[in-house]
């Protein structure tokens, strides 16, 4: 940990020079080779539950606060009623294949005084799931936010959520810790594991993205050759093992 001492000899941060605030995050369209990201509303509900629907099991909502949804009419309600503020601010991911969407994903918690912002309320369908624009969704909205000037980037999932959790440390977020008990969802306990990228880890995170996402990474039947993770584990600040991620 980096720090300064002071003139009474304590030991205190080192100086943020020349940096300001970042601005908070336009609802401008964010443009990718596989997927593109627009702010989420109504007229994305119906792709939406259609994709959603493939989860018959219902899987994907167990550790998100609502859902699943019953009804269309019902989705496309709580789109219109919580979804469409700037924090959460959601962006409905379409595949550009498909020119449908087939998965969302949020900033919130956006501070800029602080240069701090999180990436959360991802819901992946079966359609997006281990596809290159699930990957390449993520990486832009990580570029977007440090092109702006944030400092630390954030993903907070449950702890039992070992499939979040793998993909957080395979983007290159780096395992800050458990906060026990830190809220109640859906009736149940929630302890929450904090993960975060700062912005002198991004120009390296950026590269080992951008490599992943390249065409010469994947073979003509469209199978990856390196691994993401392979890529983004020497950039890791803390790596848990403990799990087997």
């Amino acid at each position: 940990m980096h720090c300064e001492m002071n003139q009474l000899n304590q030991a205190v941060g080192h100086l943020v020079r020349e940096w300001q605030s970042p601005p908070h995050p336009g609802r401008e369209i964010l443009e990718g080779r596989f997927c593109r990201l627009e702010p989420l509303d109504a007229r994305h509900a119906e792709s939406l539950y259609s994709a959603n629907s493939l989860d018959v099991e219902g899987r994907n909502w167990t550790y998100l606060p609502y859902g699943p949804f019953e009804t269309l009419a019902a989705f496309r309600a709580w789109i219109e009623q919580q979804c469409c503020g700037n924090d959460p601010q959601f962006y409905a991911i379409i595949d550009l294949t498909r020119q449908e969407a087939v998965g969302v994903a949020s900033y919130l918690r956006i501070t800029p005084s602080s240069g701090s912002i999180e990436v959360g309320h991802i819901n992946y369908s079966p359609l997006l799931q281990r596809t290159p624009a699930a990957t390449e969704a993520m990486y832009l909205m990580m570029a977007r936010a440090f092109e702006l000037g944030y400092r630390r980037y954030e993903w907070k999932c449950d702890a039992l959520n070992t499939p979040s959790r793998a993909a957080a440390q395979r983007l290159g977020f780096s395992f800050e810790g458990v906060f026990r008990q830190a809220t109640v969802v859906k009736g149940r306990n929630r302890d929450t594991a904090w993960y975060a990228a700062i912005d002198c880890e991004w120009p390296a995170l950026k590269e080992a993205l951008l490599q992943w996402l390249s065409p010469t990474n994947f073979n003509e039947q469209g199978n990856q050759r390196t691994r993401l993770s392979a890529l983004t584990a020497p950039i890791l600040n803390r790596r848990i093992v403990e799990t087997g991620l």
